[in-house]
């Protein structure tokens, strides 16, 4: 794409002012130095030989980007299902990468259809999903393209109305908040559940054909993700009629009607299991489970309300699909990570990790127990930082986990508009690049650089 260019290059390094050599009139006389000995040229020869090579291998990552800068395009570095390699467990290389919200309206070129189009139109329609599903990944070459939708996209097929309007997001219709038990009992406009992928062919077939058209344009060259939303959230969002800090409505069902709430989860958890299938039919390689009002809840609830739902969820598409690699992702779920792990481990492949937690507290919780880590750099970090912040906390969240290959890069929650596109480029170059802190200065270069 023409316009995709980044619009910039790199520029090498240069000195502070205080660092360059004094001019010649400044200096009076000579002054003597001390011949170094051999031990001391031996060291100082290595260390500049090591310091010219990264600085080739630098000059070469900046060859890149300039080549990024002027072609707008990067591609995805082999193996191309690396991705789907360490979410089954498989060490690799290098560490895999994508972002939670990595389409959207920090670039440009979304922002051409975002600025034009309502989001479901936007998402329903095949043509505009595949575009802006790939536009990011042929700009940065992450592991991983997710499918352009919502969490929200298979409600109609329950009987549950949604939109999404510009400036407020979502919102769900029906007044849910006083008619969910009557809308489980029956009539025209009962909630009903989804039994079945099949059932999805008639209201959901953009999402097939964008399903198929992502995967052709994938195969062999990275890996397609696909994802819905939990029941607990879906059920939540559907009650509250649109965004809320704590649910308080939904909560009020849970204490006043657990019953009634029973009920809402489990056909929500037979229509999202079928949806999931649905996906991977499609062409998915791998589901992402959003728990994504998971920080309304306290350990207690998520326990009593949510895990069961996440776990039927992951067993019933573990057992139509063995092979999809599942994620589960609960945003401010860090404080109960512990419970997450208790509940799903050998349920789901990968534990995404919010920002409220550190990646190697979270690598010790699950050591054992099989599961691969996700994330969990501050979105931030992204949005303000500079060049070597960002590349420095990509560096970290690796080392965190024990090096390269060990888990899959990610943000501690989505990609925030405003975000430099450049930055978005150091974070996936890095995490590709990066071989671990055994290619990085040692600790004697550290102290040379530093002084």
């Amino acid at each position: 794409m023409a316009d995709g260019s980044l619009g910039f290059v790199a520029a090498g390094p240069s000195l502070p002012p205080t660092a360059r050599a004094p001019h010649a009139a400044q200096t009076s006389k000579p002054e003597l130095r001390r011949q170094p000995s051999g031990l001391a040229l031996g060291a100082a020869a290595s260390f500049c030989l090591a310091t010219l090579r990264r600085r080739d291998r630098r000059g070469a990552a900046r060859g890149r980007m300039q080549s990024h800068a002027e072609l707008g395009s990067r591609e995805t570095p082999a193996p191309h299902d690396l991705l789907l390699r360490v979410a089954r467990g498989e060490p690799g290389d290098h560490t895999p990468v994508w972002l939670m919200r990595q389409a959207g309206r920090y670039m440009k070129d979304f922002r051409k259809y975002s600025e034009r189009y309502p989001f479901r139109q936007r998402s329903e329609t095949p043509d505009m999903a595949i575009e802006l599903s790939l536009q990011c990944w042929r700009q940065y070459g992450m592991d991983g393209v997710i499918v352009f939708s919502d969490i929200l996209t298979p409600l109609p097929a329950m009987g549950i109305s949604f939109d999404v309007v510009r400036g407020r997001g979502p919102i769900v219709l029906g007044d849910l908040a006083r008619t969910l038990e009557d809308r489980l009992q029956g009539g025209p406009d009962q909630i009903r559940e989804v039994s079945s992928p099949e059932g999805f062919k008639e209201s959901h077939g953009f999402l097939k054909e964008t399903l198929q058209a992502l995967r052709s344009e994938t195969e062999k060259k990275c890996s397609l993700l696909g994802f819905v939303g939990a029941p607990w959230t879906l059920a939540a969002y559907a009650v509250e009629a649109g965004g809320t800090k704590e649910a308080a409505v939904f909560k009020k069902w849970m204490f006043s009607k657990p019953e009634v709430v029973d009920e809402f989860l489990r056909r929500m958890t037979v229509t999202i299991s079928n949806y999931a299938i649905y996906q991977v039919e499609s062409g998915a390689q791998c589901i992402q489970i959003f728990d994504s009002w998971a920080h309304c809840l306290t350990p207690e609830l998520w326990r009593r309300f949510a895990a069961p739902c996440v776990k039927q969820v992951a067993a019933t598409l573990r057992q139509a699909c063995p092979d999809v690699p599942i994620i589960y992702f609960a945003n401010g779920g860090s404080s109960y990570l512990r419970d997450q792990v208790t509940a799903l481990a050998g349920h789901i492949d990968v534990l995404g990790i919010d920002g409220h937690m550190r990646l190697d507290e979270a690598a010790k919780i699950v050591d054992g127990t099989g599961l691969i880590l996700q994330g969990n750099v501050d979105p931030y970090i992204l949005r303000y930082g500079s060049e070597s912040e960002v590349r420095q906390a990509v560096r970290d969240s690796i080392d965190a986990v024990g090096g390269p290959g060990r888990h899959i890069l990610n943000l501690g929650h989505g990609v925030l508009q405003g975000t430099p596109e450049e930055n978005v480029l150091y974070f996936v170059e890095e995490s590709q690049a990066y071989r671990g802190t055994s290619e990085e200065y040692s600790s004697a270069e550290k102290e040379l650089l530093a002084a």
